[in-house]
């Protein structure tokens, strides 16, 4: 017959046999039920073709041929050993890629990051900040912080934060020279800026120009900085997100934000790294105190 064995754990039951000199020694030290070690030896004796223990009444003896085979187990132990400390080696040593707009980085924010790496030294964290959604799915990064309108991918774990809110806000100066409008319905007469980029729902540009003339949108810009400095300088007025915009002393908010603006804010980790057990061990730790920021 073809001698062979088709469990490699039954070598660590062996081992443990092996070692303790009964099933029900080896039992307590694997947290297996004894039947069960020693059925598992039976089978491995049956499928390799060797007794490999005597069995009596003060327990496993090992055979001849169980110690001539003791040596290959241990060094299939060793090998098994190597293969875990090798892959938590190259898991550790892959940081965790969190990607944001630059906002969420704030230091409330970078507070929860900085406690987890405290409580967790042997985990690297990578920050990625774009205006642009990177494909989870794809790669680009595992965990974003995102504020997004469109539904997202099926694949994606998500957890929602809260509800973002947008309205509109304008400089002192600006006030100062125009006035602010008091409703959605009071825009006329008054200059807008705005932010649209390539690869970004339009969806605060697309409120703006859909409500004025085109004429009133003096200066769009692809990046958000330079359109919320062009805001904050007086040039116009524009979109913010209620939050963010909460503690700034340079802008004022026109009227309570719309309904309509509500934008779903959430954390989604992509299924592959959702798989690494440090990415659930910091999901664990940072989502409920990301979430108290917002609440």
């Amino acid at each position: 017959m073809n001698s062979q064995f088709r469990n490699w754990s039954d070598i660590r039951i062996f081992l443990a046999v092996y070692r303790e000199g009964s099933t029900l020694a080896a039992s307590r030290k694997l947290g297996i039920a004894q039947p069960t070690v020693a059925r598992r030896i039976d089978v491995l004796e049956h499928e390799t073709g060797l007794t490999l223990f005597e069995r009596d009444t003060r327990g496993f003896r090992p055979t001849s041929a169980g110690k001539e085979l003791f040596p290959q187990a241990e060094g299939m132990e060793a090998a098994a050993q190597e293969f875990v400390s090798q892959v938590s080696a190259l898991t550790l040593s892959k940081p965790i890629r969190i990607t944001a707009f630059s906002a969420n980085f704030s230091p409330r924010i970078n507070k929860i990051f900085s406690d987890f790496s405290i409580k967790h030294p042997d985990i690297r964290l990578e920050f990625m900040s774009s205006v642009k959604a990177l494909d989870l799915i794809a790669g680009e990064a595992d965990i974003a912080l995102r504020i997004a309108r469109n539904p997202q991918h099926p694949d994606l774990i998500c957890h929602h934060i809260s509800t973002a809110q947008f309205t509109l806000y304008g400089a002192e100066s600006y006030a100062r020279e125009y006035g602010l409008p008091k409703s959605p319905d009071d825009l006329a007469g008054h200059k807008f800026v705005t932010f649209l980029r390539d690869g970004v729902p339009p969806g605060q540009h697309d409120w703006i120009a859909t409500r004025v003339k085109p004429e009133q949108i003096v200066a769009t810009f692809s990046e958000v900085e330079m359109a919320d400095s062009a805001i904050a300088d007086g040039v116009g007025l524009g979109i913010g997100n209620v939050r963010l915009h909460q503690d700034r002393t340079d802008l004022i908010q026109c009227f309570p934000p719309a309904p309509e603006n509500d934008v779903p804010h959430v954390v989604v980790i992509s299924p592959d790294a959702w798989r690494r057990p440090e990415v659930k061990t910091f999901i664990k730790f940072f989502v409920p105190r990301y979430k108290a920021v917002f609440t």
